[in-house]
């Protein structure tokens, strides 16, 4: 039975890029994935293509490329990736131009579009997850990308494409595309789809299956998370799968950073909502079999929804934020002192809020004051305030900047912000909204 080998050259945008190298180089790959968007991060991107028409794409795609496409290329590894975020079109481009600085000619390179919905629902009366409407957030909103799904990507490799980009392609899809593309999967083969899309939400946040974000020092140890290794995911044509990295790399991968990792991000693992299938993971099986080698089986599926969820950026409001560190003897005491200065500075002076949150970093900022702490010898004050204007959110930080000298004895460090939120609504379109559309150019 036919195997192919597909590697996980990233989890999130700014991801370390050596571990992607390593995967091109001794990964003996298929196929090399970079998942690199998350429901905010599109929308950042439609703010800086509304600024700049050729802009939108993740900001390393060029140091990516320029790092992987030679070994890909020498080496017969095909790229997947999401990173042309609201502009495919021009990350292609990109990439194009960069693949002929390096010579090498004849690279195909396609931009799978289609998940820009902007247009079909600025004025819909669409319900959105907030509780508000698309229509109802008015010129507020900026970007509406669907998740999408695998067909775009396994049309664009059937074409011939050697590096396929995406803007906002479901995550699981990624994987699911060349699984389609190699095995000839129906798109209603319901049990087969729900295994690819447990191929893909295991292998779709990288280091987080061979021991990133898993460890717990002498609960769940962890070698090497310094030069982490990558997951690999050699995948059976009837949808098996074997989890393992690069020997020699660091990290590790066990049956738990393997069930950790799927049950990441799951509300319901019997219904798993995807644009091509409702996966069903309730009946998946992992077996160690052997070092750093782990064993899924048992994924299914059911009928898609024929529903797409789809991501609403909107300008939300602003944020003003600041922050300064006491240390020493007293230093909680200071610290409050400190707190107690802005939030009556900031009633004072009619800063207008329609959110304040005071916190001690290392006292009361995650678990509120009942977290049972013993008192630290160092704190660090933040300040942090929603406005509704830009020139309001300045304030905040400003007020903690007076601290230096107006406020407890020795501050220091203090620092400050004020920033535009660009905040992420979800709803749900009809899937004929996403027109895919596959466009091919070569170096």
């Amino acid at each position: 039975m036919r195997t192919i080998r597909i590697g996980a050259g990233a989890g999130y945008s700014g991801d370390r890029i050596e571990p992607a190298v390593e995967l091109a180089e001794k990964g003996a790959l298929d196929y090399l994935v970079f998942e690199c968007l998350a429901e905010r991060t599109i929308a950042l991107a439609q703010q800086a293509r509304m600024k700049n028409p050729a802009a939108g794409y993740d900001p390393l795609l060029a140091a990516r490329m320029q790092a992987v496409l030679p070994i890909c290329r020498a080496n017969k590894v095909r790229i997947i990736t999401n990173m042309g975020a609201a502009n495919p079109i021009s990350a292609a481009g990109a990439t194009r131009s960069i693949a002929r600085k390096l010579g090498l000619s004849g690279l195909r390179i396609a931009a799978v579009t289609g998940d820009d919905v902007l247009t079909k629902t600025k004025d819909a009366d669409l319900a959105l997850d907030s509780g508000d409407t698309v229509k109802g957030l008015a010129n507020r909103v900026v970007s509406a990308n669907a998740y999408v799904g695998a067909q775009g990507i396994a049309d664009a490799l059937a074409a011939g494409a050697d590096v396929v980009i995406t803007g906002r392609a479901a995550d699981p899809a990624l994987f699911l595309g060349p699984l389609l593309h190699e095995f000839g999967w129906a798109m209603d083969d319901w049990d087969l789809l729900g295994k690819g899309t447990v191929v893909g939400h295991l292998l779709e946040c990288a280091g987080q299956i061979t021991g990133g974000y898993f460890a717990d020092p002498g609960v769940k140890d962890v070698p090497g998370l310094a030069r982490l290794g990558f997951p690999i995911g050699e995948v059976r044509e009837d949808g098996d799968l074997v989890v393992t990295k690069v020997a020699g790399s660091g990290g590790c991968v066990t049956a738990a950073t393997v069930k950790e990792q799927l049950l990441y991000e799951i509300h319901d693992p019997a219904e798993y909502f995807q644009p091509d299938v409702v996966a069903d993971f309730s009946q998946v099986a992992v077996e160690e079999v052997g070092p750093d080698r782990v064993h899924v089986t048992g994924g299914r599926g059911k009928p898609k929804t024929g529903l797409l969820k789809t991501s609403v950026g909107y300008v939300d409001s602003y944020v003003g934020e600041g922050q300064i560190s006491y240390a020493g003897p007293g230093a909680v005491a200071r610290g409050r002192l400190a707190l107690d200065i802005v939030r009556e500075r900031l009633a004072m002076t009619g800063v207008q809020t329609t959110e304040l949150r005071c916190d001690l970093i290392g006292v009361n900022a995650l678990h509120g004051e009942a977290s049972g702490v013993g008192e630290p010898y160092e704190v660090r004050v933040r300040v942090t305030g929603r406005t509704e204007t830009l020139a309001e959110a300045v304030k905040i930080g400003n007020e903690v900047e007076t601290l230096y000298t107006n406020g407890p004895a020795g501050g220091g460090g203090a620092w400050k912000s004020a920033r535009e939120v660009v905040a992420v609504a979800s709803c749900l379109l009809p899937e004929g909204a996403a027109q895919l559309s596959v466009s091919l150019v070569e170096a």
